[in-house]
């Protein structure tokens, strides 16, 4: 057998017989030996740039903009309607006063926080869910929902959806309304006493059968929570009949940054997205600095050391990944730097 390099002029022919046998080198991927978060760097929509653009949006008034009145944070990288990053696609949704998005319902998993406005509503599974500063609300997979707006201003919120992770699986499905079965959900108050639950009650382990958390009792448990072992207050919204992640796939959380604490680094292989709920400070990602302040939105890309500092007395991140994702495929890989 003769010898043959990348340099000989006999390479491009063998290449051109690969190709057409659909054959690929696995030597010239560059992403062979890849590791996670690897040339990475924290994509960043800063809210004063972005609220005179969601303007734009607003003034939209075709049927087809009234009800996906939507703005994607898309990745450069990756097109303008693919994932922001990794299995996440995330946007900016806006609803005018008196307007609705009828029912639908899809195999993706959605959650929305909402940064401004208030009087809308979303109703899943023909539950209503206010809408106020800082609540979370899930729109979980196969779930109906709806968003309507009865009050005086416009209202906008944030997207997060397990797109691109069902695109890939296969298993993207959407369905139009109108809803044509009866459904049965359970009030809010069942839930609301800590650490007890009435017995008999119907359990879904892929979702959380409260859909709107409330920025106020958020607030109250991050309060509350003790500090962890990178100097921070954390908690995570979870389904309260099991503890998991409120929602399969997307995971949520509350991070509370006291300005007296230097936090330690840490990093994770997920994907992780940020949006400031209170406070203004920055972090250090990888090698990146990214200064914010309430309502920006900057990503952690996997495998990057991040460490969070705020400038203000406290500050408050809302954090979506897909933690959920990883766990349940033993995958996860988190750390804290002992220095």
């Amino acid at each position: 057998m003769n010898s043959l390099s990348i340099d000989d002029p006999n390479y491009a022919s063998a290449r051109d017989e690969w190709r057409r046998a659909n054959l690929a080198p696995l030597w010239e991927s560059p992403t062979a030996h890849k590791l996670a978060g690897d040339g990475e760097k924290p994509l960043v929509w800063a809210w004063s740039k972005m609220r005179p653009l969601i303007g734009h949006a607003l003034a939209m008034s075709s049927p087809a903009a009234v009800e996906r009145r939507v703005l994607s944070l898309s990745n450069p990288g990756l097109g303008e309607h693919g994932a922001t990053l990794g299995t996440l696609a995330v946007a900016l949704q806006s609803l005018r006063p008196g307007e609705v998005a009828r029912p639908h319902r899809h195999s993706m998993n959605a959650i929305r926080l909402v940064l401004e406005g208030s009087g809308a509503e979303t109703l899943v599974d023909g539950k209503a869910c206010m809408m106020e500063y800082g609540d979370l609300i899930l729109t979980p997979g196969w779930c109906w929902h709806e968003h309507r707006h009865p009050g005086s201003e416009p209202i906008i919120w944030l997207d997060a959806l397990d797109v691109p992770f069902h695109d890939f699986l296969g298993t993207s499905e959407f369905q139009p309304g109108p809803i044509n079965a009866p459904m049965q959900t359970l009030a809010d108050d069942v839930f609301a006493v800590a650490n007890m639950l009435p017995e008999g009650l119907p359990a879904n382990p892929q979702h959380s059968p409260v859909f709107r958390y409330s920025f106020e009792n958020a607030r109250r448990a991050l309060a509350a929570a003790p500090v962890a072992a990178d100097g921070l207050r954390r908690v995570r919204y979870v389904n309260p009949q099991n503890g998991a992640s409120a929602l399969a796939f997307l995971d949520c959380s509350l991070i509370g940054i006291d300005r007296t604490v230097t936090a330690k680094r840490t990093r994770s292989n997920t994907h992780a997205v940020c949006c400031v709920l209170d406070g203004e400070g920055s972090s250090i990602i990888g090698s990146e600095t990214v200064s914010w302040s309430a309502r920006d939105i900057f990503t952690l890309p996997p495998g990057a050391w991040c460490q969070h500092r705020a400038s203000s007395a406290e500050a408050k991140l809302f954090v979506v990944s897909d933690r959920d994702i990883f766990q349940r495929l033993n995958l996860l890989r988190e750390e804290i730097d002992p220095a």
